[in-house]
């Protein structure tokens, strides 16, 4: 039986499911399904400023350092990437804003909503992420939701990812 997640916008009062890509990204999807054991993971959305269509959150480190798996710098519609960015990798104001320490760094989890999604930074140069779940129910209002974060603001939006149990 698969298993599945709940990717919400919780202001925006939205949500969409994914299913783990366990045969193709099995050590992230053990460290992120482990992690949600203890609860939702989450934090303030925030919309990509290079890769295009993507809302993300950084959240707490966890689990073991993975590694890539399942890599990508071209995300499609619907993917669920995982990236690490150790102490150094972040920008001082961004880490100071998002409350991250700056030697652990933080983990990133982030949706992509539409097409043409490029994974380069012009800080760190190509920025590859792990391809751990896929979102199969809801894409298209979460896509409309995600394309509000970029037009109204993300302030006071929280992206929440969460266990579907049963």
């Amino acid at each position: 039986m698969p298993k599945l997640i709940r990717i919400s916008l919780e202001r925006r009062g939205v949500s969409c499911v994914a299913e783990l890509l366990e045969s193709a990204a099995p050590r992230t999807c053990a460290a992120v399904w482990d992690a949600l054991a203890d609860g939702p993971l989450g934090g303030d959305a925030q919309h990509a400023k290079y890769a295009r269509n993507e809302v993300y959150t950084i959240v707490r480190r966890f689990g073991p350092r993975i590694g890539q798996e399942n890599p990508t710098v071209t995300p499609i519609p619907g993917d669920v990437c995982y990236f690490d960015f150790h102490g150094g990798m972040l920008d001082a104001s961004f880490k100071d804003d998002q409350g991250i320490d700056a030697e652990a760094g933080g983990i990133d989890l982030a949706i992509f909503y539409g097409r043409n999604n490029l994974l380069l930074n012009g800080d760190v140069g190509w920025v590859v992420g792990n391809v751990w779940a896929s979102i199969t129910e809801g894409l298209d209002e979460m896509a409309a939701a995600c394309h509000d974060v970029w037009r109204s603001g993300s302030v006071g939006e929280r992206l929440v990812y969460s266990r579907l149990e049963g």
